[in-house]
């Protein structure tokens, strides 16, 4: 999984810089815990953390190739390319490593920039040619493995987090109006990474950087292909592309494991990896869930969860014989100060509190016996499991669905802010651009019209502006603790197969992701097949939200609290006096959030 930055600078000798390097490098030792590397140039800097996965003891990075002319191609590369044995036969035997990152190495030796095509997988790298003095920034197809950069007067910092960048003295840690719209919204833009001049590299992107600046090339993205196949071969299809998915993911040379929440995605893929390995003679598979104290026996209904996951999860362990644990948090747990404080520096900005915390901790939990853990994300996205995508007033609403759905009821980001910074960064009108924005990239067909076409517009605006929110937070929570999770609904094979059958066949038992359970049910036991959606559980428990209101009740009264100047007092004492308003509970741990991580960031307006 690793995690990768550097530093090119056509006006200066970067071998002097070898600190500054060191000092960027070490902001990721967590997403690296097993080994580090450096390598500097006169205009190249490039720094490596690795978690070892493939090939442990040979895969040392940065990885360099050195050509008969003497000149070098040398990667540091982030995540895994799951197709890297098949590729290696195709390529020249020059090999000296089992690794992937060497295979995708010499794949850009062999096949220059149009390399990353061949690619299957989750990754984020960047190959330095010292022949041409150039840079390239890879990012997989879905945005899987994070990538950041910073433009500079004579060159780029990058990095697989913002972290990284900002060790540069180059870099501000400061954050403008579109920054903190981007920090307090719910739409995903890599043109704006929160802090100033920060961007990411866009999904299926290659960012070229040379001494005539930077160039941002659109590799791949979802089509307009037309859908020819009946309802029985498309199920049948989505199966075969879920057990050669699932084949490919669970290569690895460390412990294993799948993230069980009892839903139809993650079941289904425990079902298929516990299947797979059974084949191979390789045991049980080991699972594991997060649960919270009493949280199934004084549990209620809120409108998005009619059920905890308790019962489901059991259900699955027991039908696939699973090696489970369920990861049990408390209040302590999640209210820890320096487990929220690992939470912030994780995130690099505040985040989604309480779900953030006991994501961070269910990982660092399984980390303690597997280092590789398989997670059902984004098969919402791909087969339309939300609500928004069966509420006709959703559909009908011209703006992002989980902006106008259940998860946006009673939710108010700007909720205690003041009026004036309300005003300056006017969050409808953001919106409206993002949206608009948006729908101009969406892929159209002739003849696409009426329910059909919308549907089309919502799957892309959830797979290209709401799924990425969910991976940045899933990498940084695994990350923060040297845990590489996969997301093999993220294939981006099936992700396009699925894009682009009609919406019919999507719903064709008149339920959501009807095509996941149909390809799936032989495997399941008919408690999770017949299960409606839930999201991930949050806590229920009242003096979780007791104490936050306190916190943000602390906050008020300190005058020197570094959030106040944005506050609106009346409406903050509104928050507090609502203490079992679960949207009241989400806007206070956002407004103690940002107070906390203004301790080290500024924010102009």
């Amino acid at each position: 999984m690793c995690g990768i930055t550097g530093w090119v600078s056509y006006g200066r000798d970067l071998r002097n810089e070898t600190g500054t390097l060191r000092a960027m490098t070490d902001t990721m030792s967590r997403r690296g815990p097993d080994d580090e590397g450096l390598w500097t140039a006169e205009h190249a800097a490039l720094g490596h953390r690795r978690l070892a996965i493939i090939d442990i003891p040979g895969g040392h990075q940065p990885m360099t190739l050195t050509r008969p002319d003497g000149s070098e191609a040398v990667i540091v590369y982030s995540g895994e390319t799951y197709n890297f044995r098949e590729l290696r036969r195709s390529l020249p035997d020059t090999f000296t490593t089992n690794s992937d990152t060497e295979v995708v190495l010499h794949a850009h030796e062999e096949w220059g920039q149009g390399a990353v095509e061949h690619l299957n997988g989750m990754f984020a790298y960047a190959l330095w040619d010292s022949r041409t003095q150039e840079l390239l920034l890879v990012r997989d197809r879905l945005g899987v493995k994070p990538l950041y950069y910073l433009e500079t007067e004579d060159g780029v910092l990058f990095g697989s987090e913002p972290k990284a960048i900002l060790a540069n003295p180059l870099a501000s840690k400061n954050v403008g109006v579109d920054g903190l719209r981007r920090l307090l919204g719910f739409v995903a833009d890599p043109s704006n990474a929160v802090f100033d001049g920060m961007k990411e590299v866009p999904p299926g992107h290659v960012v070229r950087v040379s001494a005539h600046g930077l160039r941002e090339v659109r590799y791949w993205g979802l089509d307009d292909h037309e859908h020819t196949d009946d309802l029985d071969t498309t199920i049948a299809t989505v199966r075969e592309l879920l057990d050669d998915t699932a084949s490919r993911q669970l290569i690895a040379d460390v412990p294993l494991c799948t993230l069980l929440s009892g839903g139809l995605d993650s079941s289904a893929l425990t079902a298929l990896a516990a299947q797979q390995l059974a084949a191979a003679d390789k045991g049980a598979v080991r699972s594991f869930a997060v649960d919270f104290v009493g949280y199934a026996d004084n549990f209620v209904a809120d409108g998005l969860r009619d059920a905890p996951d308790t019962q489901f999860v059991r259900d699955v362990a027991d039908h696939v014989a699973a090696d489970h644990r369920d990861i049990v948090l408390g209040n302590d747990d999640l209210l820890d100060p320096a487990h929220r404080a690992a939470v912030l520096a994780a995130r690099d900005y505040p985040g989604l509190g309480d779900m953030d915390t006991s994501l961070y901790l269910l990982f660092r939990a399984v980390r303690e016996q597997s280092t590789v853990a398989l997670s059902g994300e984004s098969a919402d996205e791909v087969f339309g499991g939300y609500a928004d995508f069966h509420d006709p007033k959703v559909v009908a609403a011209d703006t992002f669905p989980w902006l106008a759905g259940g998860m946006a009821q009673g939710r108010d980001t700007m909720a205690a802010f003041a009026p004036d910074v309300r005003a300056q960064l006017d969050m409808d009108s953001y919106y409206e651009a993002q949206y608009r924005r948006a729908l101009a990239e969406v892929p159209t067909r002739t003849g696409d019209v009426g329910l059909e076409a919308r549907m089309r517009q919502i799957s892309y605006l959830y797979l290209t502006r709401f799924l990425p929110l969910l991976l940045e937070r899933k990498d940084r929570m695994s990350m923060a603790v040297g845990l590489e999770v996969r997301v093999p609904f993220c294939d981006h094979r099936l992700v396009q197969y699925v894009f682009g059958t009609p919406w019919a066949f999507k719903t064709f038992d008149g339920r959501e992701k009807s095509l996941l359970r149909a390809a799936t049910a032989d495997l399941l036991p008919q408690s999770v097949v017949q299960r409606v959606k839930s999201p991930y559980p949050s806590t229920q428990d009242p003096h979780y939200a007791k104490t936050i209101l306190q916190e943000l009740g602390a906050v008020l009264d300190d005058s020197n609290a570094p959030v106040s100047a944005l506050l609106d007092r009346t409406e903050v004492e509104k928050l507090l006096g609502a203490q079992d308003d679960v949207h009241a509970r989400h806007a206070a741990e956002r407004v103690v959030g940002i107070n906390s991580w203004l301790a080290d960031h500024t924010i102009s307006l």
